[in-house]
This record gives structure tokens, sequence and C-alpha cells, in this order.
């Protein structure tokens, strides 16, 4: 039986990805005051940044209601398909719990609902390895076991301009610890076990960037393989180009580059950036 793709927002997907139809995309919201707007719909990345540093109140996300992904599995199993769908980690959002939940009010249809552990950067990089294999047409079961391997394996490893966006919003995790550090600490963080923990602190920005950097390099040597690489910035290009360029010899075919959107930067904030990778 052939497998069709469901995500929530938070895998980042491009303007051309989300066009080409090949997954079906259940978006959180950005809340800012009073307006409600909705992921990838009414606001993108590079809107949101400009509007999020000119704010001075935080913005705030919600997360799809089961309705909404009852219609997006509804949508995907109408040419009798099975449906794999994954979301961010259930550490961090009641996004997975509210699939879960259409997934049982739909006991007819063949749904797969998967909780990548992770978010962004991570779960693009899963969604591009499940959307690769239902091209191939693969069947739900072995997309699902490709699913879990991966996460298993992958590594998501970041720095960002400030803890204070990750605090305010309460995804801060274990990295709550390095919030006492003097100002000219940067912190790398990893998101471990669908958590944010620390990983590592620096002196310098640059440093943090070459912390990251290490990580992949280190990983590639060991094994004598090359990694698969997914970067994403929140108005940051400049600097996540200069860190692919640190990281290309090492990787799996090109490293890819995305935005990361509303969602994750309104609680990572802007200047964030880092890569998530596995050893294929």
């Amino acid at each position: 039986m052939p497998a069709r793709l469901v995500c929530d927002s938070t895998a980042d997907l491009s303007a051309a990805d989300r066009d080409a139809g090949r997954v079906i995309v259940v978006p959180l919201k950005v809340i800012f005051g009073d307006e409600s707007l909705v992921d990838g719909v009414d606001i993108d990345a590079e809107r949101f940044y400009a509007r999020m540093r000119a704010s001075s109140r935080n913005p705030t996300t919600s997360q799809p209601t089961p309705a909404e992904f009852e219609a997006a599995f509804r949508d995907a199993a109408a040419d009798g398909s099975s449906v794999v769908c994954t979301t961010l980690s259930a550490e961090m959002s009641g996004t997975h719990g509210a699939a879960a939940q259409a997934r049982e009010a739909l006991p007819d249809l063949d749904i797969h609902v998967v909780d990548t552990r992770t978010v962004g950067i991570g779960h693009n990089a899963i969604v591009r390895a499940a959307t690769a294999a239902a091209g191939e047409g693969r069947p739900a079961t072995e997309i699902v076991d490709l699913i879990r391997g991966i996460i298993a394996r992958q590594r998501s490893i970041f720095t960002v301009e400030t803890l204070e966006y990750l605090r305010r919003g309460g995804r801060i995790g274990g990295a709550r610890a390095l919030l006492g550090s003097v100002l000219n600490i940067k912190p790398v963080l990893e998101v471990r076990d669908g958590r944010i923990e620390p990983h590592d602190k620096v002196r310098t920005y640059q440093r943090a960037l070459d912390r990251i950097a290490s990580e992949v390099v280190a990983a590639s040597g060991e094994t004598g393989r090359r990694a698969r690489v997914v970067l994403g910035h929140a108005d940051r290009l400049a600097d996540c180009r200069g860190l692919a360029d640190r990281v290309r010899e090492h990787c799996d075919g090109e490293p890819e580059i995305i935005e990361i959107g509303p969602v994750v930067g309104c609680h990572a904030g802007p200047g964030t950036i880092g890569l998530s990778f596995y050893l294929p």
C-alpha cells in the first residue's frame, strides 16, 4: 500500500517543498498579542523576524487541534494510502498528542504517528528522508522504521544569540543551568532525547560555530563515512553558509540550508544557527 506523509510546520519546509504536494503540512500558529497567524500561510520567516525584532512583546505559539490533524489524515488517505505523520518532540509541545488523538478518531485508516524527539532542522532532515522513501514506493512500516533509525543516531546542535527567548517560551530544558552565565559566553545547545540540553559554552559566536562544525567532522572522521546534514538559521544566512563551508567535505551530498520558521524562531529567537546530522 502506498504511503502519504503528513508533518507539522516545525519541519520548516520551504515554500517549494510545500507547493510540491508530497507532504501535507499541519501548521502551528504564531500569536502576536490578539493576532493569531498561521505558520507558513499568514506569515513567513522573513516577515516574522522583522516583526519580532521590532516588537516589545514576545510572540507565543499554539499547537494544531486534533480536528486539523483529522482533516489532513483524511486528505492523505483519500486514495487508500497509508499515512505517516511526524511531529516535533512531545517534550516541547502538545502537537504530538493532538496528532495521536486524531489517529484514534480514525480507526479505519492506517495512520502512523511518530514523535521525532526533535524540532526544526532535525525534523526537516527526517521529513526529507521519509519523502525520498515514499517516492521510492516504500510502505509505511518501512518508512516508520527508517525514521526511528534516524532518530536513534541523529544529533541536532545549535547556538543562540540569547537564552532569553527559550526561557520565556518554557522550552529551555536542561539549558536553564546556563542562564547565569556571563554575557560574553555563547551557549552551544543540543536537542537530546526530545529536550534542549547544554552541550558546551564558549567565548564567542564564531567559536560556537567552530564547536558545532567539529561534531560533524569528528563523527565523520571516526567512521570514515559522510554525514547527511541540514543546517538552519534564523535571520543569519551568511553565517549559516559559512558553517556549511566548514562541514561540506564531510557531508554525503551538498549540505541543505533552511530558514528556521516562525514557530521555532519564536522560542529560539533571531540569530539562532545550527545543524542536524546523522550517518547513513
